[in-house]
């Protein structure tokens, strides 16, 4: 069904304002009715390409004149369901918004528009010795980054996306701009606006410009790869080696069944246990060597063995293939099923009493979960997979993620450390925040007292 407010006289004006920016064709529109959930798919009405921020301006005043939804859109890669358009109405794509505007190395950041990827601008950055370093996997956009506060394996070293953008620009219901935040590395100046709208999911506005923090690329780096006999091992040296205050660039831990499926994927050899990822720099190969020392004996004192180390760019590569690729072989591993990727954070000092309860969650149930984590900052995910059609599998598996979830906050821990609310974390966001959750709704009046942006996602 349409939305009650697209009628022909307001698709009449959006096309005679965008012309062939403006889609009605139904593959676009099926294109942008999905992200990479598990939720149910719903088509807008029409799709908006912008190609400028003038785009962005006009089609929010006309949205805000017709009281017509609008849903952000970029690369397409949020996987909580915030791309899709519950109400229908229109979904902006920001993605031809796509330019690099200015690259400082001096200061230590970049200008960019929000339908840049990540990926991308690293690529223009290499030339002066510098990177972005929030690294979510996904070929995401630095706006869709920071509509969800996207974080990755980098962000044990480097924060996430909040703690990576400086300031931002963007675009309000009913075309007013605003520019939020500083240029400088630090301010004390007034109620911080542009964390307010990093996270927010789209539902305040559409963030049109962004500027980042960059970092040197490392002088000096390594990897090392050790197995273990149980999870909990894992997540006990990964806690270890944050308290000897390593500063290790990337800590990783996958299950057993996840290393068994990369073999199967990439063809590769490891031993199928438990396997920690650890990734160290420093400014000259001495320095390095002596954390490399610190961190192979305190991995053989958790009862790490195995251990395999990487120095040139090709050999690290060819490690973190098999982490950046771990979803992918689990996924081909049990073609024809659905999946469910959860993302618990918990306090550090919890990860290890995290794991090894999730564990005895998925055992007592006979329900098979992979386990992937960023478990240098306390975050890791599941990955549950059944027949799409097995609804009795489904709801084992969702009644799993509503404990682990309810133990996380027991620890102090949140309900998503990265992915975002969306559609699908709703109600264990009010389980999270309870009273507080109406002063976001009051902030959401404040920004948006039409409801049209994004409406039905978050609260």
């Amino acid at each position: 069904m349409p939305h009650a407010n697209f009628t022909e006289t307001v698709q009449a004006a959006f096309q005679e304002r965008f012309g062939a920016g403006f889609s009605l064709a139904e593959a676009v529109r099926e294109q942008h009715g999905r992200d990479e959930s598990r939720e149910t798919p719903v088509l807008p009405d029409a799709v908006l390409f912008a190609q400028s921020e003038q785009d962005v301006i006009d089609a929010l005043q006309m949205a805000a004149e017709y009281r017509l939804p609008v849903v952000p859109w970029a690369a397409g890669s949020s996987i909580e369901g915030q791309l899709i358009p519950v109400q229908g109405g229109l979904s902006l794509d920001v993605s031809g918004l796509n330019q690099v505007l200015e690259v400082l190395p001096g200061s230590f950041q970049a200008t960019v528009q929000a339908g840049v990827t990540y990926a991308e601008l690293n690529r223009q950055l290499r030339r002066e010795g510098l990177f972005f370093p929030v690294d979510p996997g996904a070929e995401a956009s630095l706006g869709g980054m920071a509509s969800t506060n996207a974080s990755g394996t980098a962000a044990v070293r480097y924060g996430t996306t909040r703690d990576n953008v400086l300031a931002l620009r963007a675009v309000l219901p009913g075309g007013e701009v605003v520019n939020l935040g500083s240029k400088a590395r630090k301010t004390a100046a007034g109620y911080d606006l542009r964390g307010l709208f990093i996270g927010a999911e789209g539902t305040l506005g559409v963030m049109t410009e962004l500027t980042v923090r960059l970092y040197p690329l490392p002088a000096h780096v390594a990897v090392l790869r050790a197995s273990f006999d149980s999870i909990e091992q894992g997540a006990a040296c990964a806690a270890l080696l944050m308290g000897a205050a390593l500063q290790p660039e990337r800590l990783e831990l996958i299950d057993a069944g996840e290393v068994a499926a990369v073999n199967n994927y990439l063809g590769r050899d490891y031993a199928v246990a438990p396997t920690l990822w650890m990734e160290f720099a420093a400014a000259t190969e001495e320095a390095l060597s002596g954390t490399l020392a610190l961190a192979r004996e305190l991995c053989a004192e958790s009862g790490g063995g195995n251990l395999t180390e990487a120095h040139t760019e090709a050999e690290r590569a060819a490690l973190w293939e098999a982490r950046h690729k771990a979803y992918y072989a689990i996924t081909a591993q049990h073609p024809g099923h659905a999946f469910l990727t959860t993302d618990i954070c918990v306090p550090l000092e919890r990860l290890p009493d995290m794991v090894a309860y999730t564990a005895s969650l998925c055992r007592a149930a006979s329900v098979e979960g992979s386990l992937v984590g960023h478990v240098g900052d306390g975050n890791f995910h599941m990955t549950f997979h059944a027949d799409p059609d097995d609804a009795a599998r489904w709801q084992t598996i969702h009644g799993i993620y509503d404990q682990m979830i309810a133990r996380a906050l027991e620890y102090g821990g949140t309900c998503t450390g990265e992915h975002g609310v969306g559609l699908h974390k709703k109600g264990h966001l009010a389980r999270q925040h309870g009273d507080s959750l109406e002063l976001m709704r009051r902030v959401k009046a404040a920004f948006d007292p039409l409801g049209i942006m994004n409406p039905g996602k978050i609260f």
